[in-house]
């Protein structure tokens, strides 16, 4: 039987890309996490053990260590706001003695990819900072340092595909000029699994990156390549940290208390200096930044999104995410699920528009033809929840470039109004009115 693996921060980025390739290579998962229900909607939730859990309340920890053989630490603090950092040290030293405590035999930590010899962002700073403060227990710990990861979903990804699309001319700082060596997120992946079975890399700390180094600039640039648009930069000296963590907050889907960590981790070059990881783990076979941003594309559909909302959550909620803006409304319809689904398929909007996918009384998702400023999808999920069939209605639209970002605006109020319309229809339908 394979040993059984606990991921902390199961609700975060790389936890969620993680644990459905333990899961494929055959590992027991046990998923850690401060708000189990926000794991519900996850495709892989059913096959997984899920366990609550705060990395600041050291008697959460307990039952959720126990019998796991290793465990992975992929909790950050950056969305908690000032002080932040001795809240991130404070979390390892609960975790790595609940760990000890508890028997487990190794610790893997994913942490920031920069040069504590030199001036950094006390975010960067604090990353470095938590791995030792791992590896002051008595687990060993395998430490990997990575800097912007490339993929969708990613928060630095995110935050150059959005300002990319948004903008034709890119405002940014001056240390924009600093060096990057990004890394595909399916590497990321590589290296957190190859660490499980290498003994070779028990114990240490490894710088990992992609295969080549850019400037932080050239990202954006590369991205608005593969995308199909012209932007150029235009560097501003003295821009602010306050201003661009308020302006990424408003325009991307990185909050701005993130923005402000990640944005701050920028100002150094984060590019590797010690390869070691190539020869410790040479099966990783590395992607280029040029084909991680290609698959981010290919990957932009409806059908491919990490689900991270809670459809039994609030009636009706507008997110940004995985490159997508997304509307999204739920409403209970006093009818059975078969007949609501049914009356789903008379109300849909057929001009225009074709069916992607369908499932039995559960789901249909169209797509509109010929849509100016980006691809958009209308989905319809019908369930059964205490008793009481509820409807959930997502519009997804993924912006291409200004004017994908100004239709989606001005149709903000037609839109919810066009939602509610189509809703009336169903209840009047299944009503036979």
């Amino acid at each position: 039987m394979r040993p059984l693996i606990l991921v902390s921060g199961a609700t975060g980025y790389i936890a969620g890309r993680l644990i459905p390739r333990l899961l494929d290579a055959n590992y027991r998962v046990r998923a850690l996490a401060r708000s189990p229900r926000r794991l519900s909607c996850r495709s892989w939730f059913p096959r997984v053990e899920v366990f609550a859990g705060d990395v600041m309340k050291p008697p959460s920890l307990v039952s959720a260590l126990n019998g796991a053989d290793t465990a992975y630490y992929l909790v950050h603090n950056m969305s908690s706001g000032r002080g932040y950092t001795e809240r991130e040290l404070e979390g390892a030293r609960n975790f790595a003695r609940a760990a000890e405590e508890a028997g487990v035999r190794h610790i893997i930590y994913l942490g920031g990819l920069a040069d504590p010899e030199q001036h950094i962002a006390p975010h960067m700073r604090s990353r470095i900072e938590t791995g030792m403060t791992l590896r002051q227990g008595k687990t060993p710990v395998t430490e990997f340092r990575a800097g912007v990861i490339a993929g969708s979903g990613s928060i630095s990804f995110e935050m150059i595909r959005f300002m990319t699309e948004l903008c034709p001319i890119v405002p940014g700082p001056a240390w924009l000029n600093n060096k990057s060596q990004p890394i595909a997120v399916q590497n990321v992946i590589d290296y957190l699994l190859a660490a499980l079975d290498n003994p070779n890399g028990r114990g240490g700390v490894f710088e990992i990156g992609g295969p080549e180094v850019f400037y932080y600039k050239d990202l954006m640039l590369k991205y608005a390549r593969a995308r199909g648009l012209k932007r150029r930069m235009v560097l501003l000296p003295h821009v602010p940290l306050w201003l661009m963590a308020f302006g990424v907050g408003l325009l991307t889907p990185v909050p701005r208390p993130i923005a402000h960590a990640l944005i701050g981790g920028l100002s150094a070059d984060s590019v590797v200096k010690h390869p070691g990881a190539r020869q410790v783990f040479p099966e990783v076979k590395l992607i280029s930044f040029d084909d991680a941003a290609q698959t981010a594309l290919q990957e932009l559909s409806p059908l491919r999104i990490e689900r991270v909302w809670n459809e039994d959550g609030q009636n009706e909620e507008t997110l940004k995410h995985e490159g997508f803006f997304i509307h999204r409304r739920s409403v209970q319809i006093q009818a059975p699920l078969d007949r609501v689904y049914q009356a789903l398929w008379k109300i849909s909007p057929k001009t225009n528009w074709r069916v992607e996918a369908s499932g039995e009384n559960e789901r249909v998702l169209l797509r509109e033809e010929n849509q100016r400023g980006g691809e958009k999808w209308l989905e319809w999920r019908v369930a059964r929840k205490a008793g009481a069939t509820r409807l959930c209605q997502i519009v997804f639209f993924a912006p291409r470039g200004l004017p994908g970002f100004l239709n989606w605006y001005l149709s903000s109020p037609f839109r919810a109004l066009w939602l509610r319309i189509l809703a009336r229809k169903i209840e009047r339908e299944c009503a036979g009115v």
